[in-house]
């Protein structure tokens, strides 16, 4: 059973950056993709960046050349570094995983506030 833990939200003033953390626990998995999603009040949970097995790295276009996505070397963690952020960025995080064998997970998810 993968459990999966967002950290590293919080309250940033625009231009400001963030890094989140997932750590994936519950035994020793083989992940073919990983990922972040985010929802904000009122909408749908929407992708933001994803990884998958080769190093293929897919960004949303909002956050292009803002937002960089990482893999720890332990195959477990997985980063997300947010820059020059903006208060549309406001949002919970979610992250997510899918195991070789097709199972997928999600985190309960890490609050973001952009806000002066």
């Amino acid at each position: 059973q993968v459990q999966l833990v967002e950290s590293g939200g919080g309250l940033v003033q625009p231009g400001g950056s963030l890094r989140l953390t997932c750590t994936a626990s519950g035994g020793i998995f083989s992940f073919y993709f990983m990922g972040w999603y985010r929802q904000s009040p009122g909408k749908q949970r929407k992708l933001v960046a994803t990884w998958r097995t080769g190093g293929r790295i897919e960004y949303d276009d909002s956050v292009k050349g803002r937002f960089t996505i990482s893999r720890g070397s332990d195959g477990n963690t997985l980063f997300l570094q947010m820059d020059k952020l903006e208060p549309e960025d406001t949002a919970v995080y979610f992250c997510t995983t899918t195991t070789a064998s097709g199972k997928s997970d999600w985190g309960r998810g890490t609050q973001v506030t952009v806000s002066s």
